[in-house]
């Protein structure tokens, strides 16, 4: 399984951008898709989960309200619309995904994602 992530760039606080990940299989295959995030000297975070047999989306506190994931099957591709982008969001965004099928409380879990994509970079400048 293959994942590139993209859209990642350089932007204004507020501003908005709509990150991709392109999945090199159908995403119906899978359990879920998620988006985690590394910035500058901490560890990797959950961002945000879709869940494909129900489409259950999960969110972490700090981006509920200003992010939200969506899916093309068709295109076998994920998303990651994000506005109201704070300095805080600079980080190196990563699409995941596994065949699992995952309960909602592991959604947001690093370790019940078993495909990793190589990583956007995002930066917001005040």
């Amino acid at each position: 399984v293959q994942l590139q992530a993209s859209g990642g760039g350089l932007v204004q606080a507020n501003d908005s951008l709509r990150l991709s990940c392109a999945v090199s299989e159908s995403t119906l295959n899978f359990g879920a898709i998620a988006w985690f995030r590394q910035a500058p000297g901490k560890e990797r975070e959950a961002v945000a989960s879709m869940r494909t047999r129900d489409n259950a989306r999960s969110y972490a506190a700090s981006v509920r309200g200003r992010f939200t994931m969506a899916r093309d099957n068709a295109k076998n591709m994920a998303f990651l619309q994000m506005s109201g982008l704070k300095t805080e969001d600079t980080a190196v965004y990563y699409c995941a995904t596994t065949y699992s099928r995952l309960i909602t409380s592991s959604l947001l879990v690093e370790s019940s994602y078993a495909f990793w994509g190589q990583g956007t970079q995002v930066t917001v400048s005040s």
